[in-house]
């Protein structure tokens, strides 16, 4: 996507040899503009898979889950909490993620009623890296007997295993940008129509 390969190369920062920093404008501050047009995006690449409720993780995935379901004509977003609430029931499915940001491991979960069985979910979030988060929201899916019907992604770290397991696997994945390494401290995107 255009808008989001430009919004990287001109305010994205590349850490080291693995972090890319977008925070200005994806996940800590939000060009929503740029959300929009994202959601926008991934409505036309899934709509034909007919999703009934786009499913993601908190935090930095809910604005993005927000504007694919509106976009797909304000389906529900569902999103999987880190931790347990105390208004939460106990009719839950959870499963164990690696957070590659946050460097710990989470038990992300969901109160069953809210991904009802045979319900066809597209699975939103802002970064694929390992994909441990997207097979963290598949597990819940599969607990539920949810159909995953696609995966869609802002950011792909193309240098990381994630989003090649995914396709090879048969999932429907459509990442808007990928990262294709950093070097010297600026991001480096491989070509569009890749």
């Amino acid at each position: 996507m255009e808008a989001l390969r430009r919004m990287i190369l001109e305010k994205g920062k590349g850490i080291g040899n693995d972090i890319v920093k977008v925070d200005m404008f994806l996940n800590h501050r939000i060009d929503t503009a740029l959300l929009f047009q994202m959601g926008e995006a991934w409505a036309d690449e899934f709509r034909n898979e007919k999703p009934e409720i786009v499913l993601t993780v908190e935090a930095s995935g809910i604005a993005m889950a927000v504007a694919a379901a509106h976009a797909l004509g304000d389906i529900p977003v569902v999103f999987a909490k880190k931790s347990a609430t105390a208004v939460q029931n106990d009719e839950t499915v959870q499963a164990p993620v690696y957070s590659f940001t946050h460097k710990k491991q989470n038990i992300i979960r969901i109160e069953k009623q809210y991904l009802p069985e045979g319900t066809r979910v597209l699975i939103i979030d802002d970064f694929l890296a390992d994909g441990q988060a997207v097979h963290g929201l598949m597990s819940l899916c599969e607990q539920q007997k949810a159909t995953v019907v696609g995966v869609g992604i802002a950011v792909e770290k193309g240098f990381q295993p994630g989003g090649k397991a995914l396709r090879e696997s048969g999932i429907h994945l459509k990442s808007l940008a990928v990262v294709e390494g950093i070097e010297n401290g600026n991001i480096v995107l491989r070509p569009e129509d890749d």
